[in-house]
């Protein structure tokens, strides 16, 4: 939030500090503790992953490097269920990474060619990364930024004001982001609670 509170604040700052403050206060310390086990927990049958190479089931898995991330040509109906480690990588790359290479001079990258983590604590590394490397890239973007055309980058979209793909790109990550915080409740209430008396007396 701004720093001083009878000051008016600009529109560059309240879009920004939408994702600030739950980044910050909701959704960073929520991913503290994140385990192997919960990264990689199949909550259904035929869960999308991420994968050693080699072993995935899906049609199409994507990735360079060791680990591969479960997909398909088309989008399946009904869709799977996808893991903890599946959804950090979809808010890594296809919602941050490959905005802020289309808009804010990132390094170019996309989902296929993205090295993905094999570990919680590399996917939460990556994802830190690049949620520092958007919110440089929306306030560099100041007042004026915020109204010029998102361009090309953006398909059909590209007359839309970037204002527009910033908030966007923050509903995305906190969408996202709230069911990776579902997905650990899940896991760590998966199994049934131990009764506390014998059912021959209740």
């Amino acid at each position: 939030m701004t720093t001083n509170p009878t000051a008016t604040p600009g529109w560059n700052e309240l879009l920004l500090d939408q994702l600030t403050f739950h980044w910050e206060h909701a959704l960073r310390p929520r991913l503290e503790g994140l385990t192997d086990d919960e990264y990689l927990w199949e909550p259904a049958d035929g869960a999308w992953s991420i994968r050693p190479r080699g072993t995935s089931t899906s049609p199409a898995p994507i990735g360079v490097g060791a680990f591969e991330r479960d997909d398909a040509p088309d989008d399946p109906d009904p869709a799977p269920v996808t893991t903890i480690a599946w959804r950090l990588a979809h808010i890594t790359v296809e919602v941050l990474a490959m905005r802020s290479a289309s808009h804010f001079g990132r390094e170019a990258t996309d989902y296929e060619s993205w090295a993905y983590a094999g570990t919680a604590a590399e996917a939460l590394a990556q994802l830190d990364r690049e949620v520092d490397t958007w919110r440089a890239g929306v306030l560099a973007l100041g007042e004026d930024g915020l109204a010029r055309p998102c361009g090309p980058a953006e398909g059909p979209f590209g007359d839309l004001p970037m204002a527009a793909l910033v908030l966007h790109i923050h509903r995305e990550v906190i969408h996202h982001g709230a069911e990776i915080c579902l997905l650990r409740d899940l896991y760590a209430h998966r199994f049934p609670s131990t009764p506390t008396t014998d059912p021959k007396d209740a």
